[in-house]
């Protein structure tokens, strides 16, 4: 089923699993995959951002996202659709990239290259190397 023309959030390519990063050093976690083969530079999702309320720590928190250029940032997010379960990836290796429209508080993601049906979809994270909350988990990317 298509997508309604004017709907401001669409993940119809991406489903939710367990992530195929999940195992007993790092405990089970969800990812998002592809529910269909997505070709480099197409839309995987768009979406809507809604900002936290003044004082949140994002710092503390791995299930938001940083929402402006701001650093240090003030200003956080609550994504919609499978957004927030996109795991991360060294820098320069993930399939898709999140492009965001803070003024609009809206975001979308396409594929960095062709993305084959149920390959998990992985991007990285703007904060990975500096926010408290991803000091084990930024250890963890950019060792590999």
């Amino acid at each position: 089923m298509a997508s309604h023309p004017d709907t401001k959030v669409d993940c119809s390519k991406v489903y939710i699993k367990k992530s195929s990063f999940s195992n007993e050093k790092t405990g089970e976690f969800d990812g998002a995959f592809a529910a269909v083969p997505i070709k480099k530079g197409e839309l995987v999702e768009k979406g809507l951002m809604r900002r936290l309320p003044d004082g949140f720590d994002g710092n503390a928190c791995p299930f938001i996202f940083t929402w402006s250029e701001e650093r240090p940032n003030k200003t956080w997010g609550m994504g919609s659709g499978c957004s927030a379960y996109y795991n991360t990836a060294k820098e320069g290796t993930a399939n898709t990239k999140m492009v965001r429209y803070y003024d609009e508080d809206r975001f979308e993601i396409f594929a960095e290259r062709d993305i084959e049906k149920d390959e998990e979809l992985l991007h990285t994270y703007v904060s990975l190397t500096w926010r408290t909350c991803f000091s084990d988990l930024n250890k963890i990317v950019n060792e590999e």
